[in-house]
């Protein structure tokens, strides 16, 4: 089994970033605002954000839960997300955070992950473009993506120093320049090491579902890529059983189980 584990996660552990939130001690209930203030957003950003439903939509659900398909369970991810709370249940571990610290419940030793790194990753990704909305971001313009004779606009995604784990990443989300749907993401990875790096590298989504009035991957291909040049597809990555529910879950839910262990953060 740990083989199987490590030649699954390999890829994506390597191949991907987080920009971890913060973790946050959930002593109450945070607020729903009942009104979406836009104005932050440039306006390219909130027609990308419209075309998957609208960020009022977005505010308005609580817990997002999906699954990732493996050839002998699935891997499931159920996130918080005002509070960004988070459990990734498989059958041999789990791992989360609970408000105050990420956890790893792992009794046999067969994870051989980073829990930190992969905290929220997924999510992450998953979640585009509405992750994009958070606090402590800038938005500028990008070059355009030139992928088979089409042209992706592009914003330009930082954040404000001390936002996360990852200030230094950047994100460059493109999209369709006629139905601004999102079509492309461009990242870097500074996690554990904390330089900032021009090394870009590409997701490609173009496989899309509705879930309750938003519009969400149904799977994201990573692409070979010479500096901003796209190169062949890898294997995709699927999402299943995607939910999304307006009421919270158990406040133990996210709790780490007896016997977990606490993680640090591990730099290079």
């Amino acid at each position: 089994m740990k083989l199987v584990i490590v030649s699954l996660f390999c890829f994506v552990i390597l191949s991907c970033k987080e920009n971890p939130k913060e973790i946050k001690n959930e002593s109450a209930e945070p607020e729903i605002p009942s009104k979406i203030d836009d104005s932050k957003f440039p306006e390219a950003m909130r027609k990308v954000f419209e075309a998957h439903g609208g960020l009022p939509t977005w505010k308005n659900k609580r817990v997002l839960s999906f699954e990732i398909p493996k050839p002998d369970y699935a891997e499931k991810h159920t996130i918080d997300l005002y509070t960004r709370n988070e459990k990734i249940e498989m059958p041999d571990f789990s791992m989360g955070s609970d408000g105050a610290e990420i956890w790893l419940f792992d009794k046999a030793n067969r994870y051989q992950g980073d829990p930190v790194f992969y905290h929220n990753l997924m999510f992450y990704f998953y979640a585009m473009p509405f992750v994009l909305s958070d606090n402590g971001i800038n938005y500028s313009e990008a070059e355009a993506l030139e992928f088979e004779g089409t042209s992706y606009p592009g914003i330009r995604i930082s954040y404000n120093e001390g936002v996360g784990l990852s200030a230094k990443d950047e994100y460059f989300i493109h999209y369709n320049p006629k139905s601004f749907q999102m079509e492309w993401l461009g990242y870097t990875v500074t996690f554990r090491s904390g330089e900032k790096s021009d090394n870009i590298k590409w997701i490609r989504y173009n496989d899309w579902i509705n879930v309750d009035g938003l519009t969400l991957p149904k799977s994201i291909t990573w692409h070979e890529y010479e500096g901003r040049t796209i190169r062949e597809a890898r294997e995709p990555l699927y999402f299943e059983n995607v939910t999304l529910n307006e009421t919270t879950q158990a406040t133990d839910f996210f709790t780490q189980p007896e016997g977990a262990k606490i993680m640090n953060v591990k730099m290079e």
